[in-house]
C-alpha cells in the first residue's frame, strides 16, 4: 500500500487514472474511509480524470494516533498529498468533516488548486451544530462505533434510500466499525476543541468553488452554506433536491455528474460564480438550472405540487 509520511505517522493514499489527466483529490467525512469513493473513482477516471483518495489520519488503514490530531496536522497531509500533482489541475473535493478541511486547505494554499468542491459542509460552529458534534461524541463514548452509526444514519439519508436498506443495515455498517477505531475517531471529534471560525478566511480562497448542499440537510443546513456562498467570492452554490446530508453516498451517479461539470466549466472558462445559485436535476443526466428570482434561497425550493391538493370539506353547522 502506498503511503504519505508525516511527522511519526504514515497515511494511506491511492492514485488511479490517466497520468495527463486533470486531477480530483477527495477528502472523506468523519466517520468514513477511502472505499466509499469507489463510484466517483469509476465515474471521473472513466471520464478521463486522475483521481486521488485517502484515508484522513485517524481513519481506515492510515495511522491513528493514540492521542490527538489537529486539524492542522490533516491539511498539511492534504498538501502533500496535493504536490504530488504538481504542474496539472487540481480540484479538490471534500464532504461534511473533510469539507472543513479542504476549506482550510484552500484559505492557506488556493495557489496549489484549480477548482474546489465544498460538500455539506461548514466555516463556522452554530449552537445546534456544536450541541449536536457533543451529542454524537458522548454517542462514540458511551455506545461504540456501532451505536454512532445508529445515531447518524437516520441524520444522513433519506427515508428511501433507508427503507431499500433496512435489511441490509448491519452489513452496510460493518466496514465502518473495521476500518475505523473508537479512540481516533474520538480524537478526531475533539479536534474541534478550540475550534475558530473560518469565515473571515473564507475570501483567502480565490479559486472557482461548487458549493454543494442537499436540500434537507440536518446536519449542515442552509445558513451554514450561504457563509459558504457569501463569503468565497468565485463561488456557485447548488442545492441537490431531495437529498440530505450523506447524499454522496446516497446519489453518487448525480454527484459525479455535477464534479465532471464543474471541472469542465472551469477549464473552459465558463463556470458562472459570484455567488450564484442553482438547482440541481433529480436525474443523473438532467440540467442544472437557476433558481428562480423573487424566491427566498434560505427556504424550500420552489417546486409546484405535482397534483393539486383537495378542497376542504365544508365545516358541518354547530349544534351547540
Amino acid at each position: 500500500m502506498p503511503y504519505i509520511a508525516h511527522a511519526d505517522h504514515r497515511v494511506f493514499y491511492e492514485i488511479e487514472g490517466p497520468a495527463d489527466g486533470a486531477v480530483y483529490v477527495m477528502v472523506n467525512g468523519l466517520t468514513q474511509y477511502a472505499s466509499l469513493w469507489r463510484p466517483y473513482v469509476a465515474a471521473l477516471t472513466a471520464g478521463g480524470f486522475r483521481v486521488a483518495t485517502f484515508d484522513l489520519l485517524g481513519q481506515g488503514h492510515s495511522d491513528k494516533p493514540a492521542l490527538f490530531i489537529s486539524q492542522d496536522d490533516q491539511v498539511e497531509i492534504l498538501r502533500a498529498l496535493v504536490a504530488e500533482f504538481a504542474g496539472r489541475p487540481v480540484f479538490l473535493a471534500g464532504i461534511s468533516f473533510g469539507g472543513l478541511i479542504a476549506l482550510r486547505y484552500a484559505t492557506r494554499y488556493p495557489q496549489t488548486l484549480t477548482g474546489l468542491v465544498a460538500m455539506s459542509t461548514f466555516a463556522e460552529l452554530p449552537p445546534q451544530l456544536q450541541l449536536i458534534g457533543a451529542a454524537l461524541r458522548n454517542g462514540l463514548v458511551l455506545g461504540g462505533i456501532s451505536y454512532l452509526q445508529d445515531l447518524l444514519l437516520p441524520m444522513n439519508l433519506s427515508d428511501a434510500w433507508l427503507g431499500a436498506h433496512m435489511a441490509d443495515l448491519d452489513a452496510i455498517k460493518r466496514p465502518g466499525w473495521l476500518n475505523n477505531d473508537v479512540y481516533a475517531l474520538q480524537n478526531l471529534m475533539e479536534s474541534f476543541i478550540g475550534f475558530t471560525p473560518l469565515t473571515p478566511d473564507l475570501p483567502q480562497i480565490t479559486v472557482p468553488t461548487l458549493i454543494l448542499n442537499g436540500e434537507f440537510d440536518f446536519l449542515t443546513p442552509r445558513p451554514l452554506h450561504e457563509t459558504l456562498r457569501r463569503g468565497i467570492p468565485d463561488s456557485a452554490l447548488v442545492i441537490v433536491p431531495r437529498a440530505y446530508h450523506a447524499f454522496t453516498l446516497e446519489r453518487p451517479g448525480l454527484t459525479a455528474m455535477l464534479l465532471r461539470k464543474f471541472a469542465g466549466e472551469v477549464a473552459a472558462g465558463s463556470f458562472v460564480g459570484g455567488g450564484s445559485i442553482w438547482i440541481a436535476p433529480e436525474t443523473d443526466n438532467g440540467e442544472v438550472i437557476a433558481f428562480p428570482a423573487g424566491f427566498d434561497p434560505m427556504r424550500a425550493l420552489p417546486v409546484a405540487p405535482s397534483t393539486p391538493l383537495p378542497a376542504m370539506p365544508p365545516l358541518a353547522a354547530s349544534t351547540s
